[in-house]
């Protein structure tokens, strides 16, 4: 078994969000992925299998649970097919549906595409909007005064908790066991996304991860999707329109997802990844 390292949404490889790749993964049983995912450390690892000519299966592993859809493991898999067989297409069966995938080369550099599910945005109860800030150890007068809290489905389901400003977000100091709790009790595997709007279509995010046994995500691909399907739903952009995401700062490895909105269906994540050596 070859265990490939990659670095995605990023083209250095101390940057982005490092991701775990098996491009043969038949012979692996779920415990064998899980435990390859748990000694990587990474925040997910993606694990190919049943591989034909433009299509596989794929199942993605944090380090503590398996996880329906992962974007950046994604794309670091597309780049890394691409890199040994050529920039193409690919149909890749996930938990939650087929998702699309491409590569291509773009000012000189693998760059790999993916087309999400059909998204949903939705409200959240308020009782557990308050459950969520107060893990968060955020107050109302952190939130951002144009933007509401609400819940966002692009492949994982991602709470979006706008904040007012760039001090509130870099402040970010969340209860770990609580969040944690909190999630699991909701049915909420992935990341909170915390946003803050830089301009009309450029956003810092930060993304806790306990589902995952992850303090922070550096890079996160569904939900940068999830965020693209808010804005849409909510009519804060105009379709087609990109939307950048900026994110990793503040845990030392920053990274940039851009997001395709169209009119309508799903949303395509793009961005680059590098081999880690080290």
């Amino acid at each position: 078994m070859e265990i490939l390292r990659y670095a995605a949404f990023t083209d250095r490889p101390d940057g982005g969000n490092p991701a775990g790749v098996v491009l043969d993964a038949d012979g692996l049983t779920p415990g064998q992925m899980q435990a390859v995912a748990a000694d990587l450390g990474y925040a997910e690892s993606a694990f190919l299998s049943r591989r034909l000519p433009g299509s596989a299966t794929v199942r993605y592993f944090a380090p503590e649970a398996e996880i329906p859809f992962c974007g950046h493991a994604t794309i670091a898999t597309g780049v890394a097919l691409a890199e040994r067989e050529g920039p193409g297409s690919l149909a890749l069966s996930t938990p939650v549906g087929v998702l699309a995938i491409t590569t291509d080369h773009v000012d000189g550099r693998l760059v790999a595409s993916l087309e999400t599910v059909e998204p949903w945005v939705d409200g959240i109860d308020a009782g557990c909007r308050a459950d969520l800030l107060r893990h968060l150890r955020l107050t109302g007068e952190d939130l951002s005064a144009d933007l509401p809290v609400m819940l966002s489905f692009a492949g994982n389901i991602h709470p979006i908790v706008p904040v007012r400003d760039a001090a509130v977000l870099r402040a970010l100091d969340y209860d770990y066991d609580g969040l944690r709790a909190l999630m699991a009790a909701q049915g909420w595997g992935a990341t909170v996304a915390v946003v803050h709007r830089l301009g009309p279509e450029v956003f810092e995010v930060r993304n806790p991860f306990p589902p995952g046994g992850v303090r922070e995500d550096p890079a996160t691909g569904s939900a940068a999707a999830s965020l693209g399907a808010y804005l849409r739903a909510r009519g804060e952009v105009v379709p087609p329109v990109t939307l950048t995401v900026h994110q990793g700062a503040d845990v030392g490895r920053p990274s940039l997802i851009t997001v395709g909105i169209p009119e309508a269906g799903g949303l395509r994540v793009s961005g680059g990844a590098v081999r880690i050596t080290a």
